[in-house]
């Protein structure tokens, strides 16, 4: 009889502690999948990299029972540099192409406890590492040169990498890239002489592979 009483007490012991931990898991700590991206290499403009992006995930990691969830809906998602790398509220993120460098891309969260056995209302936050490599400049140059004339304006490169107010300007660019150069006069524009293609301001150079100069006159 003693026996079958105290079989009944353990039973009975082993069924509160379960309905306890039941209720009560508790969220201890964050994790981001992946915890470093790279984005860019150092032969390509930055300016290429924009729109290259990654899913992360945010993993909850759960005591009592332990447990590892995900949970990327449930985070709040942010970029220590926007304008380098920024992240949405579904965990992408996606290079800027206006800026080369490291940043740290964070997930919070707030937990709340489920019964007076659980902690108090705890924030949780986990970091990941986003690069963008910087262009090393390698590459074949392309020249700018303001031609002389009454006239003055500025000259722009699509990739980024020339930004040409007066003679001489040059950048260089991963061999092979198609160059478009914009011309913004102050007053009069003339004209282009050197470019594969002209359309009004607009120059471009097509499969760069060796160094060229191009003529601007305003």
């Amino acid at each position: 009889m003693v026996r079958n009483w105290l079989l009944v007490i353990l039973v009975c012991a082993v069924a509160a502690l379960v309905l306890s931990c039941g209720h009560g898991q508790i969220l201890t700590s964050i994790t981001i999948d992946p915890a470093t991206e790279t984005f860019g290499a150092s032969n390509i403009p930055v300016a290429a990299d924009a729109g290259l992006s990654v899913q992360l995930r945010a993993l909850g990691n759960y005591d009592y029972p332990p447990a590892t969830k995900d949970i990327t809906n449930q985070v709040t998602w942010a970029s220590n540099t926007p304008q380098m790398v920024t992240v949405n509220q579904t965990g992408l993120i996606t290079a800027t192409g206006l800026e080369c460098g490291g940043t740290l891309v964070s997930a919070t969260v707030t937990t709340s406890s489920s019964n007076n056995t659980s902690p108090p209302r705890t924030i949780l936050t986990a970091t990941m590492t986003a690069n963008v490599v910087c262009f090393s400049g390698t590459g074949p140059t392309l020249t700018v040169e303001f031609a002389p004339a009454t006239g003055t304006g500025t000259v722009t490169s699509s990739p980024a990498g020339l930004a040409c107010t007066g003679n001489p300007c040059a950048a260089s660019f991963p061999t092979g890239t198609n160059v478009v150069l914009t011309a913004a006069p102050n007053s009069v524009f003339v004209g282009w002489l050197g470019c594969d293609i002209t359309s009004g301001e607009v120059c471009t150079v097509l499969n760069l592979t060796n160094s060229r100069t191009v003529t601007v006159t305003f």
